[in-house]
């Protein structure tokens, strides 16, 4: 992603980096950029000063700066518009915020053509990996896949079941009450809970509000805030053949398997191998590490679900104009050749004579890696380079 943030910086004036807290923004631009000036917004003398004299703020930046968490004081993109027409250098200024639709609506607004949007997850495994103290962990899947990838559960000492508890309680809730007003805490402990145990599945909002006790607008109001957080991604149906009757409900997937697990209540690497949410919560870790690989790599693909009227579905569908790719998830470790059947029951779908590439691919908690009847079936820890191999520029 280093790579990727200079590369774009050499196009564009401004860069816009959003991501859920503490997945490594701040680092990331520390080390790309470690010469540029740094204002943190979440400081508050700096916001002060950026709020009461913005003007003032940003021409002690005349070459440009890193602007930490712009969404504590978004309007500063406003005054930065007349900065960039009249010194449009590529790379002068570089944002970072964690409020996702908020963010992108107001940078969109004020910097249209000026600006470049990157996100940033939180620690893909073969980022986690490169951490000397991984080592050890690295080779059992479910403990991987409990952890999570935010960058502290995996340099520092810390319980990361103690930790994404804290990460709710000192970001996740504070960052919400600022996108809404949430009179309710223990109401909205209990949604965030329920949402958490419905990992992987289709959203049905009225189902969840009863569950939850509050009304099917709510719900779906504190979901969309949670998505605009980066706790959960709501994916929408592939695109290939809409003339076909796909259902339209959108999958829900938390965007980090150790936040999932600590709010479902797991705490060890044993117990989530025996969950009955094992499954899902694998599923929605294969999603998250699609998600890191395409935001790094590849994002022009876009990454959809697939379920028809008759209940034939594909867990993740990955687009892009010359290819797709059908992804089924599987935490079993044996591989099954049965495991492709339902690849092989939605493949009409998507090969309609488009003219596009179909492959077919069945992710697995194993270690083994092989080909049958055209379904690769690619290990957990394999994940980032099939899918290079696999999607072509």
């Amino acid at each position: 992603m280093r790579e990727r943030l200079i590369q774009l910086a050499k196009g564009f004036p401004v860069l816009t980096i959003t991501g859920p807290r503490q997945s490594g923004k701040s680092t990331l631009c520390r080390m790309a950029f470690p010469t540029k000036p740094y204002a943190n917004l979440e400081s508050p003398d700096i916001r002060r000063e950026a709020t009461e004299d913005p003007r003032g703020f940003l021409a002690r930046y005349p070459e440009g700066a890193v602007l930490d968490e712009i969404q504590r004081v978004p309007e500063l993109t406003s005054y930065l518009q007349p900065l960039v027409d009249a010194d449009p250098t590529p790379g002068r200024w570089v944002l970072t915020g964690s409020q996702h639709g908020l963010l992108r609506d107001t940078v969109s607004q004020s910097l249209a053509g000026r600006n470049v949007p990157i996100e940033l997850l939180p620690l893909s495994f073969d980022e986690a990996r490169a951490f000397p103290r991984g080592d050890d962990w690295m080779l059992d899947v479910w403990e991987v896949v409990r952890r999570g990838g935010f960058p502290p559960v995996w340099v520092r000492d810390v319980s990361s079941f103690d930790w994404a508890n804290a990460y709710v309680a000192t970001y996740l809730e504070r960052d919400v009450r600022e996108i809404r007003a949430i009179g309710d805490l223990h109401a909205f402990h209990t949604f965030l809970r329920l949402v958490a145990g419905r990992t992987a599945q289709l959203t049905e909002f009225s189902t969840l509000a009863a569950d939850a006790g509050v009304s099917t607008s709510t719900a779906r109001s504190w979901l969309s805030v949670l998505e605009a957080t980066y706790a959960v991604r709501l994916l929408l149906p592939a695109l290939s053949n809409i003339r076909k009757r796909q259902v339209r409900a959108r999958r829900l997937h938390m965007l980090d398997s150790g936040l999932a697990c600590a709010l479902i209540g797991i705490r060890s690497a044993a117990e989530l191998s025996l969950h009955p949410s094992r499954g899902a919560i694998f599923e929605s870790w294969v999603h998250s590490e699609l998600a890191k690989w395409r935001d790094a790599f590849r994002p022009d693909v876009r990454i959809g679900s697939f379920r028809d009227d008759h209940r034939n579905e594909i867990d993740l569908v990955l687009e892009t104009a010359s290819e797709v790719v059908l992804v089924e998830v599987k935490s079993g470790q044996t591989i099954q050749p049965e495991w492709a059947r339902a690849l092989q029951r939605a493949a009409r779908y998507f090969s309609g004579g488009d003219g596009r590439t179909v492959h077919f691919v069945v992710v697995h908690a194993g270690d083994r890696q092989a080909m049958l009847d055209g379904v690769s079936f690619v290990p957990w820890n394999g994940i980032a380079a099939a899918m290079s191999g696999l999607v072509h520029a």
